[in-house]
C-alpha cells in the first residue's frame, strides 16, 4: 500500500512537493498555488494573477481548507469544514503571517478599512482594487516587501510614502552605499523616503484610515496604509499539536519534527537555528524531503541553503539588484568594490581568507552568476586577483 503523505499548505513549499509526489495538499487560499515572489508585479498591473500560477500538481489541490487540529495519535488532519484526512506522513508548510506593528488604532487581526497587509494574492487584489492615481498611500517597513510594495504603488500613480524605522532602506541586504542607491532610485520613482522614522499610529474616521501619525509628531496623509514589517512562522497548529517549536517549528536535517511522522519546509520551519523566509530555502527543502520520502535519490539531507536575494525595480530606469551573506566586512577581510555613477551601478564582494563571504550587486548583474556559485559552493577561491570575482563574468 502506498504511503498517504499529506501536506499543509499551498505556497512555495508545499506546491514544489506537490510537484514532485502524490500527495493530498490542503490550501487554505481559495487560488491556486502561486508565486508570492510576483506579487509586486500583479499589483502593479504587469502581471496578471493568473500568470503567476505554479506548475501543475501532481493531484488536485484541496482549495480554501484550512486545517484546525492534528491528532497525532490518531495520525488525522482535522479541517475547519469538518472533514478528516488521515496520514502515514504530514507536511507542515504552512508559511508565515505578516507582522502587525503595535501601532495606537490596530486592534488584533481586523484591519481597519485601507489597512492592508502584503502577503497573499487577495491582499495583493484588494490592494490593486482601492489605489487610483493620486491615491495618498503609506508603506510601513523598508525592506524588501516594503520596496517592491511601494514601486508597485508608484506605478499605479499612487502618491507614496515609505516610512523605514532604520537607518537604511533593505539594511538586512545591503551595506550603506548600496542602500543609498537604492533610495535614490525609489525617489526617482516618485516615492517619498523616511528613513528612522517610527510609526506610533493609525487615525480613522468611520473604521476608515485617513492618517499614519509618526513618533516624532508629524502626520501623514492616507488613504492606503501597507504593513510590510516582517513576517512570522505560522506555528500555532504545530504547537497545538505538541511539536517543539523555536522561532519555527524545529526540524532535523531530515527536516523531521518531533514527531517522526511529521515533517515540516518553507517559512514555518526552524533548522539548525534559521529561519529563512525566502523561496530559494524553501525550494531546496522541498526537494530534499521529496528524495528522503521516496529514496529515490540518495541524500544527506537537508544541511542549509545558501540564499540569494535579488530583486527587480521597475521605472523609466529599471534597476537590478542581488544581495548575499555578509555585505558588511569584519576587521581583516578583502573587499574589492567597483562604482559607475554614470549607470548607477555598484558591485561589491566580501572575503574572508579564501572564501567568498558576502557581496552586493546593482545595476550590472553581469557576474552574479558566477559570484553565486563561489559562494553556495564554499570552496576555496583560486589565487587570481580579487578584482576577477566582479570582472570576469561579462562586467566591466
Amino acid at each position: 500500500m502506498s504511503t498517504r503523505i499529506v501536506v499543509v499548505g499551498g505556497g512555495t513549499a508545499g506546491a514544489r512537493l506537490a510537484q514532485r509526489l502524490p500527495v493530498t495538499l490542503l490550501g487554505e487560499e481559495p487560488h491556486a498555488p502561486y508565486n508570492r515572489v510576483l506579487l509586486a508585479d500583479v499589483l502593479a498591473g504587469r502581471y496578471a494573477p493568473e500568470v503567476i500560477a505554479l506548475p501543475e500538481p501532481r493531484e488536485p489541490v484541496r482549495l480554501g481548507v484550512r486545517a484546525v487540529r492534528i491528532d497525532r495519535a490518531a495520525r488525522t488532519v482535522e479541517c475547519a469544514d469538518g472533514s478528516l484526512v488521515g496520514y502515514d506522513r504530514l507536511v507542515l508548510a504552512t508559511g508565515s503571517n505578516p507582522v502587525l506593528p503595535p501601532l495606537r488604532g490596530l486592534r488584533g487581526a481586523e484591519l481597519p478599512e485601507g489597512v492592508h497587509a502584503f502577503r497573499t494574492l487577495d491582499d495583493c487584489l484588494a490592494l490593486r482594487d482601492r489605489v487610483r492615481p493620486g491615491t495618498r498611500a503609506v508603506v510601513i517597513g523598508g525592506g524588501l516587501l516594503g520596496v517592491s510594495a511601494a514601486r508597485a504603488l508608484a506605478a499605479l500613480g499612487a502618491e507614496v510614502v515609505l516610512t523605514q524605522q532604520g537607518e537604511r532602506l533593505m539594511e538586512r541586504q545591503l551595506d550603506a552605499h548600496a542602500s543609498a542607491l537604492l533610495r535614490e532610485h525609489v525617489e526617482d520613482l516618485g516615492v517619498e523616503v523616511h528613513t528612522e522614522c517610527r510609526v506610533s499610529g493609525l487615525r480613522q474616521r468611520d473604521g476608515a484610515v485617513t492618517a499614519v501619525e509618526l513618533a516624532d509628531g508629524f502626520v501623514l496623509d492616507a488613504q492606503v496604509v501597507v504593513l510590510a514589517c516582517g513576517v512570522r512562522p505560522r506555528v500555532a497548529l504545530a504547537r497545538e499539536a505538541g511539536l517543539d517549536v523555536g522561532r519555527g517549528v524545529l526540524v532535523d536535517d531530515e527536516l523531521r519534527t518531533s514527531d517522526p511522522y511529521i515533517h515540516a519546509v518553507g517559512d514555518c520551519a526552524e533548522h539548525a537555528g534559521r529561519v529563512y523566509g525566502l523561496a530559494g530555502p524553501a525550494l531546496e527543502q522541498a526537494d530534499v524531503l521529496a528524495d528522503l520520502l521516496t529514496h529515490v535519490t540518495p541524500t544527506t539531507g537537508y544541511t542549509g541553503t545558501r540564499a540569494l536575494t535579488r530583486l527587480t525595480l521597475g521605472g523609466a530606469r529599471p534597476l537590478d539588484l542581488a544581495a548575499f551573506g555578509e555585505a558588511t566586512p569584519r576587521p581583516g577581510d578583502d573587499v574589492v568594490q567597483l562604482t559607475d555613477a554614470t549607470r548607477s551601478a555598484y558591485r561589491k564582494v566580501v572575503v574572508r581568507g579564501d572564501r567568498l563571504v558576502g557581496g552586493v550587486l546593482l545595476g550590472d548583474l553581469a557576474a552574479v552568476g558566477s559570484l553565486a556559485q563561489a559562494w553556495e559552493g564554499d570552496e576555496a577561491l583560486p589565487d587570481a586577483p580579487l578584482l576577477h570575482l566582479l570582472t570576469h563574468d561579462g562586467g566591466s
